[in-house]
């Protein structure tokens, strides 16, 4: 396995950018909360793109493990989380609130915890 520091770092990143993910979320009740106002849909951009870097940040990690750690961690579906950086960068037209909406509210907690994990087995 590489080294342990780039492997930290990557988790960081994906760390942080679902902490903002969460932050930005607290205010969205439902997905119209989204797609009502322009303060919403600037919210939806800026939660895309820090899903995009989480997306980014774990196709990285991927490389730099030879797709060996996150294996060991079943609990998140990592295809899917890889998968919306995809969606989101060649069909954003196409996104809409609702998916993004279920993203931040059901999965990205969850991600964020497993990150938060594996950071502190890593550091053990």
């Amino acid at each position: 396995m590489p080294d342990n520091e780039l492997i930290l770092e990557i988790f960081h990143q994906i760390e942080d950018a679902a902490k903002k993910v969460v932050l930005r979320f607290k205010v969205i009740k439902n997905p119209n909360d989204f797609t009502d106002t322009a303060s919403g849909m600037e919210k939806m951009d800026a939660i895309c793109m820090m899903l995009i870097v989480i997306g980014e940040s774990l196709k990285n990690l991927d490389k730099v493990t030879e797709e060996k750690l996150l294996s060991r961690y079943p609990d998140v579906d990592w295809k899917k989380a890889k998968g919306m950086r995809d969606i989101i960068t060649h069909h954003y037209a196409n996104i809409n609130a609702e998916t993004v909406f279920f993203t931040c509210k059901r999965k990205i907690p969850a991600l964020l915890d497993t990150i938060q994990r594996i950071i502190h087995e890593l550091k053990s």
